[in-house]
């Protein structure tokens, strides 16, 4: 797909991979928008005429020249696509520690002997034909060669030479939001054109390159991979901004601007339906100045690095338990605007208010763009003494939810997981609790508190014990010693001890079961259907407190909701609100 130059949208033109210098101050009549790796690759193979530098399978860096096996490529028994062969920079290919010759193309007459036609000069047929007569004439074997390749001619080089690319041409008039919208109409796979591709490019005509500061090169750590390092636990790779994409980045400055535009509208008197959106949904990425997003920038950087920070203290260390990866633009928005002030408590607690009502509520699962705009809007203000914003005010959970929560597809399983920990609960085995070094440490995972296997043998449906009622965050070794066996069992074994691990007293034990809401009497009857009953009852007190308020127990009506995802991969919406959500004056819908 191409796109007319001299428009209405500006980008700043950027020459294949492996193009001459001379291309750089060339002035395009039309620029590559999709095909650029098919297209880059074609040019580097077939036209450039230079080795090609490229990745094995296994990810090494290598340098290759392609050749077509002429006699393997017209074997109609074989798969055309195994006649491709690539050789090394010298052009020989050698085994045994390099000490044996395989195969040697490193002249052209070598070439001719064996047969082997580069691929660099498939357009340059007329060329190559005239030297191999030559040299099969010298060697005396043209009769018995020629019909061979005459055949490899018609066969394999005219696919090339005719082939006849399907192009989608966008003359100059066509506007930034058209050219994404045509995109994505047409390209259902490969890598999509998202915001971030073109508002680099329109960076680019103004000399900034918005890559280098995503992504920074050999002197520059970008950011992000500053994300990725952010709050690294010891031993991993990466902490819990790892996934945080470049739009979303984009996205939290959008919001910053469009609020500033929304402010200077007001202040010019107008009103209502006058005053522009706050959002920050795709158009206004495209439309997002490059002078906003260098005032911003780094405030807001530092806003996803506290956002971090507020997470690890609710024990959410890894993006596996992260419940809702969009709702990380709202907070690292908001604490990018209040700044300093989330470290004070009363503010700190209104916003693990607003969060667990994010997640519990499950409102982050699909079509956010409005509910993003909305707490951005509605959470600071509401931290200086207004208004409850309607994440917290219009949200109520269902009591029953919980017995359908039983996969980390639900955010709300994730939640609760978080705030076991969070409330302190303590390893079965060691009685630690669960803080940033013991989690990875002991490797801390949900584990079920009534085995699957004794489940299975006592007749309980996977659907019921797979609950998130039946689940609590232990260390892998307890787990291990846990089993398939009866809670009556494995508490038995853990308290009597071994080589490994010191007895426990019953009494610690049942302070340790206690930390995790579980009634110490129910686990040791191996009374299942009571202790389910009675943590339900647990776990629901400690989400309601979470939320600031009580659930509602009108149970599930939606007929047939079960696992936390529905058919189109976002998550199943369990809220139930008071009254329609709708969004403040001028504030972006989603309909």
């Amino acid at each position: 797909m191409t796109l007319e130059t001299s428009g209405t949208v500006n980008f700043k033109p950027r020459p294949v991979e492996g193009a001459p210098d001379v291309a750089r101050a060339a002035k395009p009549d039309e620029l590559l928008l999709d095909g650029q790796q098919r297209m880059t690759s074609l040019y580097q193979v077939t036209l450039r005429n230079h080795v090609v530098e490229t990745v094995t399978p296994k990810n090494k860096r290598v340098k290759r020249w392609f050749y077509i096996d002429i006699l393997a490529a017209l074997d109609e028994a074989a798969e055309r696509e195994e006649a491709i062969i690539g050789v090394p920079e010298d052009r020989v290919i050698r085994e045994n520690f390099a000490k044996n010759v395989v195969l040697d193309l490193s002249t052209r007459a070598r070439e001719f002997e064996a047969l082997m036609y580069p691929v660099a000069m498939v357009f340059d047929w007329n060329r190559w034909q005239m030297e191999f007569v030559g040299h099969a004439n010298a060697k005396g074997d043209f009769a018995e060669k020629w019909p061979i390749i005459s055949r490899f001619h018609d066969e394999v080089i005219k696919n090339f030479t005719d082939y006849h690319v399907p192009v989608i041409s966008l003359d100059k008039s066509t506007s930034k939001e058209a050219v994404c919208l045509v995109f994505e109409k047409v390209n259902t796979g490969g890598k999509p054109l998202d915001a971030f591709e073109l508002v680099t490019a329109m960076y680019a005509a103004d000399g900034h390159e918005l890559r280098k500061d995503w992504y920074g090169d050999v002197s520059t750590k970008g950011r992000h991979r500053r994300f990725a390092e952010t709050m690294r636990p010891p031993g991993q790779d990466t902490g819990i901004l790892v996934n945080v994409a470049n739009t979303d980045f984009l996205q939290a400055i959008s919001l910053f601007h469009t609020r500033d535009r929304r402010r200077e509208a007001e202040a010019a008197g107008k009103q209502g339906k006058e005053l522009p959106a706050v959002t920050g949904n795709r158009q206004a990425l495209l439309s997002l100045p490059l002078a906003a997003y260098k005032t911003y920038e780094a405030r807001v950087e530092g806003g996803f690095v506290r956002a971090a920070k507020f997470l690890n203290l609710l024990h959410i260390y890894r993006v596996f338990d992260l419940p809702y990866q969009s709702q990380l633009v709202p907070l690292a928005a908001i604490l990018a605007d209040i700044g300093d002030a989330w470290e004070h408590e009363a503010n700190r607690a209104k916003l693990v208010q607003w969060y667990w009502n994010g997640v519990f509520g499950e409102l982050y699962g699909s079509a956010v763009d409005s509910r993003i705009s909305r707490d951005f809007m509605e959470v600071p203000v509401w931290l200086k003494g207004g208004q409850e914003p309607t994440t917290i005010s219009e949200t109520i959970f269902r009591a029953d939810r919980l017995k359908t929560m039983r996969m980390r597809l639900s955010a709300a399983y994730k939640g609760v997981n978080a705030l076991l920990m969070k409330e302190g609960a303590q390893d079965f085995r060691s009685g630690q609790k669960f803080d940033h070094t013991i989690f990875f440490g002991e490797n801390v995972d949900i584990h079920h508190i009534f085995p699957q296997d004794w489940c299975k043998k006592a007749g309980v449906k996977s659907d019921i014990y797979d609950s998130i009622i039946n689940k609590t965050p232990l260390s892998y070794k307890t787990n291990r010693i846990i089993g398939g066996a009866a809670p009556s069992v494995y508490l038995g074994r853990l308290e009597a001890g071994n080589s490994d691990t010191p007895a426990i007293g019953r009494a610690n034990m049942d302070a340790y079961l206690i930390t995790h809401l579980i009634d110490p009497a129910l686990l040791r009857s191996d009374d299942f259907a009571q202790f389910m009953a009675d943590r339900q009852k647990r776990l629901l007190d400690l989400i309601e407190a979470a939320m600031g308020k009580a659930a509602y127990t009108g149970g599930i009506t939606e007929e047939g909701v079960d696992d936390e995802q529905d058919k189109d991969g976002a998550e199943a919406e369990m809220t139930i609100s008071a009254k329609p959500a709708a969004a403040p004056v001028g504030l972006e819908t989603t309909t």
